[in-house]
C-alpha cells in the first residue's frame, strides 16, 4: 500500500511538473508572440525599426557585471559594447565606416533574431510586385545595384547614363528646370530589369531602417556619393504658411494634402557638376523628419547648440564636407546645405579642360610660382575653392603655408601630408581677424584665405600682403575687377584703417597683382572667364614753373590756373590704376591676349627657380615675343574679337 501511494505521489508530482512546464512554455510563447506578433504588420519597416532600436538600446545599456561572465569573455563583451557605442555616435557625423558597422549589426539582428526570410521580407518592401514599389523604393534599389559596381560614383553614373542632368519641362511649370522626376525613376527601373537575391533585399531593407534611425533620412545614401553637395528644406511651403492658408483657402489646402503642391519637407536638391538639381521623387515625409536631420547633421566635434537665439551653424562633417544648418525664426523653415570638396580631383589639369587649356594652366602655375598676390573671384558655386586647391599644388615645397577659413574646406594636409601646413578657422570666441593676427606669428611664407567675407579679414589681408608674408591667395565674390578693388577699399574704410578713399584704394592696388575670375553659366558649366592684371598708375609731377617766364600779370595768371587745374583734377578724379586681361575665354577657348607688365615679369622671375624661370621666358617669347610691355592707354575695356588685335584694358 505504501509503495502504491509512493508511485501515485510520483505520478501526481510528474503530472504537476508537466502542467507547470506546459503553462510556462505557453506563457513564454505568448510573450514571444507579443514581441513578434506574426501578422501583416510584423515585418513592416516601422515595426522592425522599433525592434532594432530596442535591441541596440539593450545591448549598449546591459550591465555586463551582472551576467557572471569569465574575465576573458567580460573583456571581449566590454570592447564590443564600447565599439558599438562609438559607431552609433560616429555614424551620425557622416563616418561611412561606422555606418557600415551599424548596418551589419542591424542585418544580423533581423536575419538571426527577428526571423526575416525570403517569404516575409516583401512585407517591408514589395520587391516582387514592381507596381507596388514607390519611386523611393525603386531609387533605393537602383542606388544599391549601382553602388555594388561603381561605389560612391553610383549616383554620378546613373545621372550620366540616363542624361538626368538636363533642362526639362515638368508638368504644370512654364519654364524648364533641372529636376529628376518620379516618372524618370520608374522608367529607369523598368529598363534596368533588376534581379535581387535575398541578401540584396535585406541589405536594402537595412539601409531604409538605418536612415530613419541613425542616418539622414532620404538623403542618407545620396550624401555619401561623390557629388558637389546636397541640401534640403530650400523649396516648397513651410508649415507656417500652411496654417495661414488653412484659414483662407480650403481648396489649396486640399491640393497640399494630396501632395500636388510641394511642402518644405519634400525639398531635396543636389549640387551636381555646377547644377542644382531637384530630386522631385524624394521626400523627408514630414516636417519632423526634416527637423531631425537638421538637428543631427551638424553635430561633429560639438560645435554648440542650434537654438532660436542662435539660428544657424556652420561646421564640417567627419568626411570633410562643409555643412550649414538654419532654423526658424532665423529662416522661414528648417534647412541644411552640405557642400562637398573632392580633394582627389583638385588639379589644374582636371579643372581646366577647354581648348587652349595648356596656356591657361601654364599661366596659373607661373602666377603661383612667381609669388603673385592673386584673388580668385566669382559667384557662389563657380568653383573658386576648388581652383584654389588646384593652384596650391604648384607652391614650392620650401614655403610654409598658413590657411584661414570660416569652416575647414581645403583640407590641404590630406593632399600634402608631408608639407608644413596649418589651418585656422573662426569660432564663436575667436574672430577671423584674431586668427589672422595669430598667423602672423607662425613663420608662414604663404597666406591663404579661404574667403574674404568680412571687412576685418579684407583689411588685414591687404595689410598682411604688404609685410607679413611672401604672397597671398584668397577668394572673393566680386563680379568685376573694379568691383573687387572697390570692395576691398570699402572694407579698409569701414574698419577705420584709412579715412580717405583715395589713400585706401591706393593701398589696395599696390598690393593686388592678379584676379582670376571664375564663371558658372546657366547650364552649370564652370570655367575661367579671364585673368586680369592690376597695373598701378604712377603719380607724375605735371606742375610747371612757366609762370616765371611770363612778362605780364595776365600770362602769369594763365600759367597759375593751368597748375591749379592739374591739382584739382588729381584731387577729385585721380586715376590710381588701370587693368587689362592677360587671358580671356573667347568662343569656348582660352586665348592669351595682353602681355604681363615688365615689373610683374621681373618680380615673377626673381621668385622662381632656374628651371621655371627658363620655362617662363619661353612662355613670354611664344606669346608676346620680345615685346613685353605695351603702353597703357586710358581706354574703355573692350573684349577682343576673333581676328582683331586685343586692346589694352583700363
Amino acid at each position: 500500500m505504501t509503495i502504491t501511494n509512493i508511485i501515485l505521489s510520483i505520478l501526481v508530482i510528474c503530472a504537476a511538473m508537466f502542467i507547470i512546464y506546459y503553462i510556462s512554455r505557453k506563457k513564454k510563447n505568448e510573450q514571444v508572440e507579443e514581441t513578434i506578433n506574426v501578422d501583416d504588420k510584423t515585418y513592416t519597416l516601422d515595426v522592425m525599426r522599433d525592434f532594432v532600436k530596442r535591441r541596440l538600446d539593450e545591448i549598449t545599456k546591459v550591465n555586463l557585471y551582472d551576467i557572471g561572465l569569465s574575465e576573458e569573455e567580460l573583456k571581449r563583451r566590454k570592447n564590443k559594447k564600447y565599439e558599438l557605442k562609438k559607431a552609433l555616435k560616429g555614424c551620425t557625423y557622416g563616418d561611412v565606416n561606422d555606418k557600415k558597422y551599424v548596418k551589419e549589426l542591424i542585418y544580423d539582428l533581423l536575419a538571426q533574431e527577428y526571423g526575416v526570410d525570403e517569404t516575409n521580407i516583401s512585407k517591408a518592401i514589395p520587391f516582387d510586385i514592381p507596381s507596388l514599389l514607390t519611386a523611393q523604393d525603386k531609387f533605393d534599389i537602383l542606388i544599391y545595384v549601382y553602388k555594388k559596381e561603381f561605389g560612391y560614383e553610383a549616383l554620378t553614373e546613373l545621372i550620366k547614363k540616363y542624361n538626368l542632368a538636363e533642362l526639362k519641362y515638368v508638368e504644370g511649370e512654364t519654364k524648364p528646370s533641372y529636376v529628376i522626376t518620379e516618372q524618370e525613376i520608374e522608367d529607369i527601373y523598368e529598363k534596368e530589369n533588376i534581379t535581387l537575391s535575398f541578401a540584396d533585399k535585406l541589405s536594402i531593407v537595412v539601409q531604409r531602417i538605418y536612415q530613419h534611425y541613425k542616418g539622414y533620412s532620404s538623403i542618407d545614401e545620396v550624401r555619401d556619393m561623390n557629388i558637389d553637395g546636397v541640401s534640403g528644406g530650400v523649396s516648397g511651403l513651410p508649415e507656417s504658411f500652411l496654417s495661414q492658408v488653412a484659414q483662407t483657402d480650403g481648396d489649396y489646402l486640399d491640393q497640399i494634402a494630396e501632395h500636388k503642391v510641394p511642402r518644405a519637407c519634400d525639398s531635396i536638391w543636389i549640387f551636381f557638376q555646377g547644377k542644382s538639381i531637384r530630386l522631385a521623387f524624394l521626400s523627408f515625409g514630414t516636417e519632423a523628419e526634416l527637423k531631425r536631420v537638421c538637428q543631427n547633421i551638424y553635430k561633429y566635434n560639438n560645435p554648440g547648440q542650434l537654438s532660436d537665439t542662435n539660428g544657424y551653424k556652420i561646421n564640417e562633417m567627419k568626411d570633410g564636407s562643409r555643412v550649414v544648418v538654419v532654423r526658424p525664426s532665423f529662416s522661414e523653415t528648417w534647412a541644411f546645405f552640405v557642400r562637398k570638396f573632392d580633394v582627389k580631383r583638385a588639379t589644374l589639369e582636371q579643372l581646366v579642360r577647354d581648348p587652349g587649356k595648356e596656356d591657361a594652366i601654364e599661366l596659373l602655375k607661373f602666377l603661383v610660382k612667381g609669388a603673385r598676390i592673386t584673388a580668385i573671384t566669382g559667384e557662389q558655386g563657380s568653383g573658386k575653392t576648388t581652383l584654389l586647391m588646384g593652384m596650391i599644388e604648384n607652391i614650392y615645397e620650401t614655403m610654409n603655408i598658413r590657411v584661414q577659413e570660416t569652416a575647414f574646406e581645403l583640407h590641404l594636409r590630406k593632399i600634402y601630408p608631408t608639407r608644413n601646413i596649418l589651418t585656422f578657422r573662426e569660432t564663436d570666441t575667436i574672430s577671423g581677424q584674431e586668427g589672422l593676427d595669430v598667423q602672423k606669428k607662425t613663420d608662414g611664407s604663404v597666406n591663404i584665405i579661404g574667403e574674404v567675407a568680412t571687412d576685418p579679414v579684407a583689411s588685414w589681408m591687404i595689410q598682411a600682403a604688404q609685410v607679413a608674408s611672401k604672397f597671398t591667395l584668397f577668394t572673393h565674390h566680386a563680379k568685376t575687377f573694379p568691383n573687387l578693388v572697390t570692395a576691398l577699399r570699402n572694407s579698409m574704410l569701414r574698419t577705420g584703417v584709412f579715412t580717405d578713399e583715395k589713400t585706401a584704394e591706393e593701398q589696395v592696388v599696390q598690393v593686388l597683382n592678379f584676379d582670376i575670375h571664375q564663371v558658372k553659366d546657366f547650364r552649370g558649366k564652370r570655367y575661367i572667364e579671364r585673368i586680369t592684371e592690376c597695373i598701378p598708375v604712377e603719380s607724375k609731377n605735371e606742375y610747371t614753373f612757366d609762370h616765371r617766364k611770363e612778362k605780364t600779370l595776365e600770362g602769369k595768371f594763365d600759367k597759375f590756373f593751368d597748375n591749379a587745374t592739374h591739382y584739382f583734377t588729381k584731387s577729385t578724379d585721380k586715376q590710381l590704376y588701370t587693368y587689362r586681361n592677360i587671358l580671356e575665354y573667347i568662343d569656348g577657348e582660352y586665348v592669351i591676349t595682353n602681355p604681363i607688365t615688365d615689373e610683374n615679369i621681373k618680380d615673377m622671375r626673381n621668385n622662381m627657380d632656374e628651371t621655371d624661370a627658363e620655362a617662363f621666358d619661353r612662355f613670354i617669347e611664344r606669346h608676346w615675343g620680345n615685346k613685353q610691355t605695351v603702353q597703357v592707354n586710358a581706354e574703355v575695356e573692350e573684349k577682343p574679337k576673333r581676328g582683331r588685335k586685343p586692346k589694352t584694358n583700363v
